[in-house]
């Protein structure tokens, strides 16, 4: 078992976990990075980006995780391609184990471990993720202009993204398990109000099919009851809103987290309720879940642990 000092332990990356290491690595703060189970972020699974500042031309996610990827490194960020499996955060140094049993005694800490949108758990999901399934309207609906789109999901999420892609889209299908919507008395309302969307109440989504990418969705109304009925939809996108989950497990104990698992943060700065940790980016993020956010957070993060390294005593 190894064992080393660091002034600041960055656990996980993605575009919070990157621009912490940027602005870390800037203030000479010497940062390690453990990029965690998927290196980059959500936003390597992603295709094309057209919402990020600089890319006026719109870019490939992978592609511009690794264009920050390469910044920090080049400012002297440590990254490593390993994973956090334990933590104490009883006391400073924190100490911070990898699978491998190697320890990181470090100073500050910054959560960047992102968050996993939430799945219906159909085999074509994965067959058409970046094909015409995506978990995120505000990322992807540009892609969708004058088409047709479902959104999975009955309660305000859901309702949010599908009344945004009704300014994009032709048609929008909102699948809902239920008879009813989840969503506030005034979201329902809007949704009724709006002339293109379409709820299919008592729904389930039973598969989806396509050539080179999403075309349709087999859809089941009245599963298990004997008025059961199967159809199909024509559509061009379908897009996931039952919910993110942060990755925030192995923190649960350590500092405080929400009912949902998101880590909570003190006001306007990345400071949990231990002092010396801090979070960025979607596993502090219920709200807003965007890769400028993320960025955003993460910069800021970099920052409070300056300043507390600043304030405190040091390696």
């Amino acid at each position: 078992m190894a064992e080393e000092n660091a002034r600041v332990l960055v656990i996980g990356s993605g575009p919070a976990g990157y621009t912490a290491g940027i602005y870390a690595s800037r203030a000479n703060l010497k940062p390690v990075i453990y990029e965690g189970n998927q290196p980059g972020g959500q936003l390597t699974q992603t295709t094309e980006v057209e919402n990020f500042p600089g890319y006026p031309e719109g870019v490939q996610g992978p592609e511009m995780m690794d264009h920050i990827r390469q910044q920090a490194l080049r400012f002297g960020a440590e990254i490593r391609s390993k994973v956090v499996s334990k933590v104490d955060f009883s006391k400073r140094p924190f100490r911070c184990e990898d699978e491998n049993g190697d320890v990181v005694w470090a100073e500050t800490v910054i959560i960047s471990t992102g968050a996993s949108a939430k799945y219906l758990g159909l085999a074509d999901e994965e067959k058409y993720r970046g094909l015409g399934v995506s978990a995120c309207a505000t990322c992807d609906g540009f892609f969708y202009r004058k088409k047709d789109v479902a959104v999975v999901g009955g309660g305000d999420t859901a309702c949010e993204e599908a009344l945004y892609l009704s300014t994009l889209c032709r048609k929008v299908y909102l699948i809902v398990r239920k008879d009813y919507l989840r969503a506030s008395d005034v979201m329902a309302k809007r949704i009724k109000e709006r002339e293109n969307i379409e709820v299919l109440f008592n729904c389930n989504t039973e598969g989806l099919f396509g050539e080179d990418g999403v075309e349709g969705a087999h859809i089941v109304r009245n599963l298990g009851k004997d008025n059961e009925e199967h159809f199909d939809i024509a559509i061009d996108g379908f897009f996931l809103a039952i919910g993110h989950r942060p990755n925030t497990e192995i923190f649960r104990g350590q500092i405080d987290l929400d009912e949902e698992g998101y880590i909570k943060v003190e006001g306007a700065t990345t400071h949990t309720n231990v002092p010396g940790v801090f979070a960025a980016g979607d596993c502090a993020d219920p709200r807003y879940r965007q890769a400028i956010c993320a960025a955003g957070t993460g910069c800021r993060a970099a920052l409070d642990a300056e300043r507390f390294l600043m304030e405190h005593e040091q390696l």
